[in-house]
């Protein structure tokens, strides 16, 4: 009985996800053995309370502020002084999207500027730390020591799509050292909101074929991905119908705006100071951002306490007064930038959208869902599933769980849409229609003109599955007087092709880069062993014929080589 119980034990784990957000992130958990059971951390310490439940949220501030010795993270971060905030941007600086118009016009006047004192990869690790340790110390007060001290931990960090090799690699380096195990899932954020958003629908309203665009709006970030329904039974499959989209145009940037809306209105009175300004944003964060409709005769009493009365400001008794047409002016720049991300992405489905979902924070803002609603065909519905604030930490927890355990899963990415192209150099026979006179060469062993071009096993659009692992076969010759190479060597190389003018022919043509290395150590294996031909010179040669195994995940991709069905090396790089 003591064995049997010991081998239960053996097969419960506590998963816990992590949306690490650019504004806020949320923490989610539960246990293999109760996958139904799915819980939000929604107690978080504040600045004055000094324990664990000072405020009620389902998501946490992602801010920090170093002061001394002391790290003061999420709500501890009040809204006075310098604190570091969007540091989780610095990991990928790579990305267009990380400076938009709106970030340059509107900065946010109390945030330090990346990198200043603290680098990227300091600030997300000590903040993910934190998050770690809140975290555990909740589950202490949930569950049995018992079950805490048996049970292993394992992670789940969402990343967005469209991050490149290197920043995934930062995000799992710093989630790492911030104690997150180093058996850690990566799960890309648009998939994962995607799988709860449309498990969340009604399974009787959904048919094979639909497309529906999913929009996570959040605090920082917008960010698009598309999907069509394949398959309803025995769970829902979707394929990706369009590449991820994202531009930094979030809800912050109604803050930031409405600031420097205060202070070209209201900065001239005698009494003005930032405890103004900070009355002033609550009422607008808590109120008039979710009330606000479009009307232009609406309006907003906003609070700004000690203000001398000024008519021709309209203070009076401590109290402004908005008109909806200063509050349309607000929202106008950011909103026409989520229209334009949605339109864009409607387009590129090449399909007839049944409907848009709107997640994240700023996704369940009611004017905003009315606007996008206006600016696009009326026959796309524009929905906001429950919960969607919380949409992408539900989805990478359900998506763990069924990693974990198969008969869990509800919902299913069966393929996505490649966003690069992905392939290495070969030496192929020339062709004059083909290649450029230049680039040929002769070859000995063939007895004919060669040159070295672009083999791409993936190219960008192309469908990807990560059920199935496919291989590519590769053949390498030289002479037997060279002696014995002691390995075979295969560079992994990427293009973005941003114009989509389509895959570079050549290595040096293009945006074509460097992405990994492959290599199998031969030195263990006999030189008699390696097969030897005659060339069309009449020379002897070594030939090997060996494979490039490649397998496709949420987050990441795994290549291996193999050598006469031995895997000699395996690398695991960006998301397709």
């Amino acid at each position: 009985m003591a064995l049997e119980e010991g081998a239960e034990a053996s097969d419960r784990k506590l998963l816990i996800a992590v949306d690490f957000g650019t504004t806020f992130s949320g923490v989610a958990w539960a246990q293999t053995r109760r996958p139904d059971v799915q819980t939000i951390i929604i107690q978080w310490p504040d600045n004055s309370s000094g324990g664990l439940e000072g405020v009620s949220s389902d998501k946490v501030p992602t801010e920090l502020r170093y002061n001394g010795s002391d790290c003061q993270w999420g709500f501890q971060v009040d809204d006075f002084g310098p604190r570091h905030q969007w540091f989780k941007l610095d990991l990928d600086p790579s990305q267009s999207r990380g400076v938009s118009d709106l970030s340059r016009m509107y900065p946010d006047q109390h945030a330090l500027p990346p990198g200043y004192n603290v680098s990227g990869e300091k600030l997300c690790t000590d903040y993910l730390t934190a998050l770690r340790k809140h975290t555990e110390a909740v589950l202490k007060h949930k569950l049995p020591q018992s079950i805490l001290k048996s049970t292993p931990i394992e992670y789940i960090i969402t990343t967005p799509a469209v991050w490149s090799d290197n920043a995934q690699a930062k995000t799992r380096s710093c989630a790492e050292a911030a104690g997150m195990a180093k058996h850690l899932m990566i799960i890309s954020e648009p998939e994962a909101a995607a799988i709860y958003a449309l498990h969340a629908m009604d399974p009787h309203s959904i048919k094979v074929g639909d497309t529906f665009v999913l929009c996570d709006a959040g605090g920082g970030t917008v960010d698009l991905i598309s999907y069509t329904v394949s398959g309803l039974k025995p769970i829902l499959q979707v394929e990706e119908a369009a590449t991820g989209t994202g531009r930094l145009c979030g809800s912050t940037f109604l803050n930031r705006i409405f600031n420097k809306f205060l202070v070209d209105k209201l900065g001239l009175n005698e009494e003005w100071d930032e405890e103004v300004v900070e009355d002033a944003m609550k009422r607008f964060e808590l109120v008039t951002k979710k009330a606000f409709r479009g009307s232009p005769t609406e309006e907003f009493v906003i609070p700004v306490p000690g203000l001398a009365d000024d008519p021709e400001q309209g203070v009076r008794r401590g109290k402004f007064r908005m008109t909806g047409a200063e509050v349309s002016r607000i929202f106008e720049p950011v909103v026409q930038e989520v229209i334009t991300l949605v339109r864009g992405q409607i387009a590129a489905t090449n399909k007839t959208v049944k409907a848009v979902l709107l997640v994240g924070g700023f996704g369940q803002n009611a004017y905003l869902r009315e606007t996008i609603r206006g600016a696009i065909d009326p026959d796309i519905e524009v929905m906001q599933p429950p919960n969607g604030w919380t949409a992408v930490v539900r989805g990478a927890l359900m998506k763990g769980l069924s990693q974990l355990e198969p008969t869990t899963a509800r919902v299913k990415v069966a393929t996505r849409s490649a966003r690069k192209h992905y392939g290495t150099e070969r030496m192929t026979k020339y062709e004059a229609l083909k290649h450029s006179k230049r680039a040929n060469y002769w070859d000995a062993y063939d007895g004919e003109f060669k040159v070295n071009d672009m083999d791409w096993f993936i190219r960008k659009g192309d469908p990807v599955n990560e059920d199935k692992s496919f291989k590519r076969q590769y053949h390498k010759v030289w002479p037997v007087a060279e002696g014995h190479n002691k390995a075979v060597s295969q560079d992994l190389l990427v293009s973005q092709d941003l114009d989509n003018a389509g895959a570079p022919v050549y290595k040096d043509s293009g945006d074509v880069k460097y992405l990994a290395r492959l290599t199998a150590d031969l030195s263990c294996i006999p030189a008699n062993d390696l097969a030897q031909k005659t060339g069309k010179d009449g020379r002897q040669y070594y030939s090997v014929h060996y494979e490039i195994e490649m397998q496709y995940y949420s987050a990441h991709t795994k290549y291996s080589m193999v050598y006469k069905n031995v895997k000699y090396d395996s690398v695991t790089v960006e998301y397709v």
